[in-house]
């Protein structure tokens, strides 16, 4: 299938579209600065992420950066459409929108907030549908061919049980691990090695790492066989920039 890319404009079109009066140039400009204010003032990093309409910005604008279009791939190349995929810790949606859009039967989880919020939004805006499930009240069950959590599992305070929720319900598991110094206040410090340990004794069966540091890993919960020996090649000397 052809390759799934992000429109940059696109993405900024309907953030425009959708704040109206109240969009505003400079929050966009100074997305990184006003959500560590906005952190700062509500003094919670789960409070922003419910309740943060700068979180909009930050999102939109890492969004338009295309720097999640490597993990698409990876997916694409892992199932095809009509696979049932899960968007697990979805935010504005922009992964499981293109998704949707190519083909994919596309489900969104995550915690009610202006985010998601705004992702029903764009649903409709776009004449799109798909099943939305609110983790605090109705989380998703499983038989989904394929879960995935781009630049999410840093936010979560216990890796190990957000990994535990993926496996609980999909056949295979894409997600990234960003390992090195990482001066975002919203990020938990991740310990990669264990993680990439946890994964490789769960069925490995692609390892990248992307921009130098985010590991993405796809592998099969329910398949057992460890495959240490391949990750350690891999790691020496196929990766991806």
């Amino acid at each position: 299938m052809d390759d799934i890319r992000v429109d940059p404009d696109r993405e900024l079109a309907e953030l425009r579209e959708y704040l109206g009066d109240d969009y505003r140039l400079a929050r966009l400009q100074r997305h990184q600065v006003g959500m560590e204010e906005e952190l700062a003032q509500l003094g919670d990093p789960q409070r922003l992420y419910r309740e943060s309409l700068a979180y909009l910005y930050d999102l939109t604008v890492f969004a338009m950066s295309r720097t999640k279009e490597p993990y698409l791939d990876a997916l694409a190349a892992a199932v095809q459409p009509p696979a049932r995929v899960l968007d697990y810790g979805c935010g504005i949606g922009s992964d499981g929108l293109l998704l949707l859009e190519a083909g994919y039967r596309v489900e969104f989880a995550d915690f009610a907030s202006p985010s998601t919020q705004y992702l029903r939004w764009r649903m409709q805006h776009r004449g799109l549908d798909a099943p939305f499930h609110d983790l605090d009240r109705a989380p998703p069950g499983g038989g989904f061919d394929l879960a995935f959590a781009f630049d999410v599992i840093e936010h979560a305070p216990d890796a190990l049980a957000f990994l535990g929720e993926l496996e609980s319900r999909a056949r295979l598991v894409l997600v990234n691990f960003l390992a090195g110094e990482d001066r975002n206040p919203l990020h938990e410090p991740l310990d990669v090695d264990a993680l990439l340990d946890h994964v490789t004794a769960h069925g490995l069966r692609r390892y990248r790492v992307h921009h130098g540091r985010s590991h993405l890993v796809l592998y099969a919960p329910r398949r057992r066989t460890p495959v240490r020996s391949r990750l350690v090649r891999l790691r020496g000397g196929r990766v991806a920039r």
